[in-house]
């Protein structure tokens, strides 16, 4: 048995890595949460889900730009 409780978490869901990243995009993440990516999280995951999301979020305003610009 071992007791060290820092091994016996696991990491963040996805659904934990969508809010951190949705909580960065904003600027709001709590001081919990974001020590808990620190300690569990991998970085590749954040940095893969950051530039979806960026990615998605830079589409969704250039269609909505297209679609109010259109003459």
């Amino acid at each position: 048995m071992n007791d060290n409780p820092q091994q016996q978490q696991k990491p963040p869901g996805l659904r934990a890595l969508l809010q951190s990243v949705l909580a960065a995009a904003l600027g709001v993440q709590s001081s919990k949460n974001r020590e808990r990516d620190f300690t569990d999280g991998k970085a590749s995951h954040f940095i893969v889900a950051g530039i979806v999301f960026t990615f998605l979020f830079i589409a969704t305003v250039a269609t909505i730009v297209n679609l109010v610009t259109i003459q």
